[in-house]
């Protein structure tokens, strides 16, 4: 597939999130202060949006290694940041920890029933808990998403980290050992296997409007101590959920009812890495034993 150029002019809201972000993160390095921990639950932000562009929808399950004959009436749950990162952003909106550090811890998606593709889609976020144990906060954010015809159908959890002692986190990181239950278990069957190149995350970025140049610009990811630019966590997400959906799933779209999260490690491009599942865990690493990248569970209908 041809880079998707076309599509950026359907991502203006979420490449203003990330502008808006790193200006509020430019304005923090200023105001020294605590982290203030506003009240939880927060406020609920509420956004009608047009339908998603139909040639969005078939690139964007192309790139991610889905069938996009599959997807002629319903939209890829996993594509929800697209329409739901602008309206995620406004529920951290005043929060006084650095939103530049922010890491992406993992996501519970709750597919209710399948989203219509062709329908206006009725969006609200809330953040919902904080979690500071002043090492590092978790933020609970939760997106909803319906249409007229199937409201509340899905259901997005995202947990982001913020590290509040860089310095020391790294030093405990270096010392320990990954968890076991970070390693693709022995058991585990290959379902799939994916090869990724340098321009993986800039085409991800176009077809959902997340340019974070630590996943396109070299130079970039190297200053944040990366060797190379690193696969987004939603795009290294979906890319698991369609290897379900054909390996495991019969090619039924609609089968998928949960798919819980963690990004456990970088996945620095290019990049060689395979799709195992054991029972109703996921995992996303190089082998047997090796770490994971991605670790989960999911049930489907």
């Amino acid at each position: 597939m041809a880079r998707p150029y076309a599509h950026i002019v359907s991502q203006g809201p979420v490449i203003a999130t990330l502008g808006r972000t790193a200006v509020m993160a430019l304005r923090q390095r200023f105001e020294h202060g605590d982290h203030a921990q506003p009240p939880v639950p927060g406020p609920t932000f509420h956004a009608v949006l047009p339908p998603r562009p139909s040639a969005l929808v078939r690139d964007y399950t192309r790139h991610v290694g889905g069938n996009p004959y599959a997807y002629l009436d319903v939209l890829p749950a996993h594509l929800w940041p697209q329409w739901g990162f602008p309206l995620a952003a406004k529920t951290l909106d005043g929060i006084e920890y650095p939103l530049m550090r922010v890491l992406n811890g993992g996501c519970r998606l709750e597919v209710r029933r399948p989203l219509p593709q062709r329908e206006p889609l009725a969006v609200r976020a809330r953040l919902e808990s904080i979690d500071d144990d002043g090492r590092r906060a978790v933020l609970h954010q939760s997106i909803v998403t319906g249409t007229d015809s199937a409201p509340d159908a899905l259901v997005a959890h995202l947990y982001a980290i913020v590290p509040l002692r860089t310095r020391a986190s790294r030093e405990d990181g270096a010392s320990r050992k990954v968890k076991d239950e970070n390693l693709v278990p022995d058991g585990a069957q290959e379902i799939d296997r994916w090869r990724l190149g340098h321009d993986a995350g800039l085409e991800f970025a176009m077809l959902t409007g997340d340019f974070n140049p630590v996943h396109w610009v070299r130079p970039y990811a190297r200053m944040f101590g990366f060797k190379s630019t690193i696969l987004h966590g939603f795009s290294t997400m979906a890319r698991a959920i369609e290897s379900l959906n054909r390996r495991v799933l019969g090619g039924d779209v609609t089968r998928l009812k949960l798919a819980d999260v963690k990004f456990t490690k970088p996945l620095v491009l290019p990049a060689e890495t395979s799709v195992f599942v054991k029972d109703n865990l996921l995992f996303v690493g190089k082998g047997h034993g090796e770490p994971a990248v991605l670790v989960g569970s999911f049930e489907a209908r």
